[in-house]
C-alpha cells in the first residue's frame, strides 16, 4: 500500500487505522481525575433516591446532590432569581426559577459534570486531529 504508516508499534496502518490509533492514545492520556470527577458530578444529580409524592410533571425520585445541598446550604432569598434544570424541566424546554440556594447548587453540580465530561471529550478530538495531521501525508489529512 502507498499510503502506510507506523504508529506505538503498529506497522502498515491505513490513514484511518493511524487515526484510530492516535485517537484511542488521546483518549487514555485525557482521562484521570477529571473525568472520574465529571462522571460523580453527573451520577450524583441522577434521581435515584425514593421521595415522596410530587407535583404531577415533576421529575420522580431526587438525587444525592441534592440532598447533600439541602443538608448544607440553608439559605433562601426572597424571590424566585436561581435558575435551575431538573430532567422534566428539560424535556419541557423550561427553566424552573428557585429562591433556595440548596436546590440551586443541587441541580447545578450534575451540570459542571457534563460540561467538565464535553471538554475532554472536545480535547481528545481536537488533540487527535492535530496530532494525526502531523504524522499523515498531506493527502491523508484531515480538514
Amino acid at each position: 500500500m502507498a499510503n502506510t504508516y507506523m504508529y506505538a508499534g503498529h506497522s502498515d496502518l491505513t490513514p484511518a487505522e493511524l487515526f484510530f490509533f492516535i485517537a484511542a492514545q488521546e483518549t487514555c492520556e485525557q482521562i484521570g481525575i477529571n473525568d472520574i470527577e465529571g462522571v460523580v458530578l453527573v451520577l450524583s444529580g441522577w434521581p435515584i433516591l425514593p421521595t415522596r409524592g410530587k407535583f404531577a410533571g415533576a421529575t420522580k425520585g431526587t438525587s444525592v446532590a441534592s440532598v447533600m445541598a439541602r443538608s448544607l446550604f440553608r439559605f433562601q432569598l426572597k424571590r424566585r432569581v436561581l435558575p435551575t434544570l431538573t430532567l422534566e424541566s428539560i424535556k419541557s424546554f423550561r427553566i424552573i426559577l428557585t429562591r433556595k440556594l440548596s436546590v440551586f447548587v443541587g441541580r447545578a453540580v450534575p451540570g459542571l459534570g457534563w460540561v467538565l465530561l464535553a471538554r475532554d471529550a472536545f480535547m481528545i478530538v481536537r488533540n487527535t486531529v492535530v496530532k494525526y495531521n502531523r504524522l499523515a501525508k498531506p493527502e491523508d489529512r484531515v480538514l
